[in-house]
């Protein structure tokens, strides 16, 4: 059974986070010349970003090679153990090699130096020992500075896999920079998330197009409640033929039934709408449909063609899913 209290707890998580935010601290100070050699022979490759690295320094190899692809740098990580037993074939002279190693002694990772060098591959290294091994024979080396893990044991990588993963985040964000990468790239890439879909999806994509709740000018209250109730959309549309004449949403409905009471079951549609309800086009993108509902705090829109005539309703719910 542990002995630890709370306040135990909670020392021993604090005390990882400072040693941590230390050492990422001190490796920001240690940026020079190296980085910017990294960020340019990487702008210059004429192939794919490799990472390597075993054990946890793989790990946040793995992450790094994904960050990398996901924003406009093509990158893939390799096993070192697996590339010396035959995947070497998938390096090709024009690729850069990114190795991961804190000792910069790992020697799985060693073993494959001397295939990069022959094929002429740029390496670059990041390492928390300067004159290592792996770092003497690099092109590039990125010091990570580290010298004390936040386990409690010392030995654990932990300060030293962080810093890994910040530096790969360094490298990737000054590559996006240089780029000029948009938030449309992004969304190219990232097609089935949250921005990618409202970058790239339309809004007639998404619309609600059959069964909506339209109703004449002349509509009656009782006929209002029983109209929005069925569409579920909390509006009903008054139309006039093809011409739409103005939107009730249920809060009109509320504010009507408050401040009218007695008279509220004489009203017609007509007399309680928004006459110029905002329209979007079915071609706009999700992300414009969004950004004219904040604008308007609105929490829907008519969706109309060309000729305004109605074709569908979108909300703010069809966006954020």
């Amino acid at each position: 059974m542990s002995t630890l209290t709370s306040q135990d707890i909670l020392d021993l998580a604090r005390r990882t986070l400072s040693v941590e935010a230390e050492a990422l601290s001190n490796m920001a100070t240690l940026l020079g010349e190296e980085f910017i050699g990294a960020v340019n022979r990487i702008l210059d490759c004429r192939g794919k970003v490799i990472i390597t690295g075993m054990g946890k320094s793989g790990l946040v190899g793995r992450k790094i090679a994904a960050t990398l692809a996901s924003t406009g740098t093509p990158s893939f990580y390799l096993h070192p153990g697996e590339a010396f037993h035959g995947d070497l074939g998938m390096i090709s002279p024009e690729d850069v090699i990114l190795a991961l190693s804190h000792s910069g002694e790992t020697d799985e990772v060693l073993k494959i130096v001397p295939f990069i060098q022959s094929n002429h591959n740029v390496l670059i290294s990041i390492t928390g020992n300067p004159e290592s091994t792996l770092a003497k024979n690099s092109d590039i080396h990125l010091n990570t500075g580290v010298k004390e893990e936040a386990c409690i044991l010392h030995l654990a990588p932990t300060s030293s896999t962080t810093a890994q993963l910040a530096l790969g985040d360094a490298l990737a964000i000054a590559l996006m920079k240089a780029r000029e990468f948009t938030s449309m790239d992004f969304a190219r890439l990232h097609p089935g998330g949250s921005l990618g879909r409202r970058l790239l999806m339309t809004v007639g994509n998404v619309m609600r197009k059959s069964d909506l709740p339209v109703v004449g000018m002349d509509c009656s209250a009782t006929e209002m409640i029983h109209s929005m109730t069925r569409g579920g959309l909390g509006l009903i549309i008054i139309c006039d033929g093809e011409r739409i004449e103005g939107i009730v949403t249920d809060g009109d409905l509320r504010r009507a039934m408050e401040s009218r009471q007695s008279e509220f079951f004489n009203i017609k549609a007509i007399d309680i709408a928004t006459r110029s309800p905002k329209t979007i086009n079915p071609h706009a993108k999700l992300i414009e449909a969004e950004k004219m509902m904040t604008r308007h705090k609105v929490n829907s829109l008519l969706v109309t063609d060309e000729c305004g005539r109605l074709e569908g309703v979108i909300q703010i719910y069809d966006i954020k899913l």
